[in-house]
C-alpha cells in the first residue's frame, strides 16, 4: 500500500493528475507528502483490516488494485494507491 498524505483536496487532485501524466507515486510521496511514509516513497507495508481509519480501510480493502483513489479522513486528504491483496 501506498499513499500520500495532504491537507487540501486541490492538492491532492493535483497528485493524481500528475500521476496520470506519468508521474512515479514513490517520488510524489516524497515531494508532498506529510506522513513520516513519504520519506519511503509514501510506503506503508501490510496491514490488517480495521488498523486504519474507516474510511482508509474501505479503500484499502475495496477500492480497484494499481489505480489512485483519493480519500478524506480526520488527518487530510490521502492518495491511495494498493499494490495488492493476500
Amino acid at each position: 500500500m501506498l499513499h500520500i498524505l495532504v491537507k487540501h483536496k486541490k492538492i491532492a487532485e493535483d497528485i493524481i493528475k500528475q500521476l496520470g501524466k506519468g508521474g512515479k507515486f514513490q517520488t510524489l510521496a516524497k515531494k508532498y507528502s506529510s506522513c513520516p511514509s513519504g520519506k519511503k516513497g509514501g510506503d506503508l507495508g501490510e496491514f490488517k483490516r480495521g488498523q486504519m481509519v474507516p474510511q482508509f480501510d474501505k479503500v484499502a480493502f475495496s477500492g480497484a488494485i494499481l489505480e489512485p483513489h483519493l480519500v478524506k479522513t480526520k488527518f487530510g486528504w490521502h492518495v491511495i494507491k494498493v499494490l495488492y491483496r493476500t
